[in-house]
């Protein structure tokens, strides 16, 4: 993947990490458990949190060049729609055995940032 196309990812996904944090105050709030409700918060703020790192990963992609940061930004794009994903379609149906996929989006989430240190521990200057 090519640092415009982290970009634009990384945008994206922060478009729609912040439309979810908006429905999550303003529209379940009345629909959901506060349980449900924490669960799908945790969503969000991990949702915003790696798309945020997506643009640190296509700047660093800029600037070092390295296959490994592209990958790292793919392996990040997946842990959000394994965690973030996982977390809001439990939230919205109640399905409590998504839970179990969740733990897998955080594996590549930890991935992909040690994708990044190695690739920033490998970078030449």
């Amino acid at each position: 993947m090519t640092d415009r196309q982290l970009t634009i990812l990384a945008a994206l996904n922060l478009m729609v990490a912040v439309g979810a944090g908006a429905f999550g105050a303003h529209g379940l709030k009345r629909m959901i458990t506060p349980e449900l409700l924490s669960v799908w918060q945790t969503g969000v703020l991990y949702h915003l949190v790696h798309a945020l790192g997506l643009f640190a990963v296509a700047l660093l992609g800029a600037r070092y060049g390295s296959p490994l940061l592209s990958a790292a930004g793919v392996v990040m794009f997946v842990g959000i729609v394994l965690f973030s994903g996982s977390l809001y379609v439990l939230s919205l149906t109640g399905t409590h055995w998504l839970g179990a996929v969740t733990p897998f989006g955080g594996v590549a989430f930890l991935a992909s940032w040690a994708m990044v240190a190695l690739a920033a521990y490998r970078a030449q200057g």
